[in-house]
């Protein structure tokens, strides 16, 4: 379980660990199964605002904006 690594930026979004430096990611169960939203942004790896509905979730960056997960074939 520990150790892999998604995302398509140098942040894991689920964690917020930095990809580049090998960082050990330790998903709970739900990011395991994919029931949560990515909290993190993975271009620059800061908090982001999430919004979760019972029908998918927007995450907000104040630097790279807004992610829905229509936009990433989550919903």
């Amino acid at each position: 379980m520990a150790g892999r690594q998604r995302g398509i930026g140098p942040y894991d979004p689920y964690t917020g660990a930095d990809l580049g430096a090998g960082e050990w990611i330790d998903y709970s169960p739900a990011q395991d199964a994919g029931l949560d939203a990515p909290r993190f942004c993975p271009e620059c790896g800061r908090r982001r605002v999430v919004q979760v509905t019972p029908h998918g979730w927007t995450a907000v960056c104040s630097r790279h904006g807004e992610t829905d997960s229509v936009e990433m074939e989550l919903r």
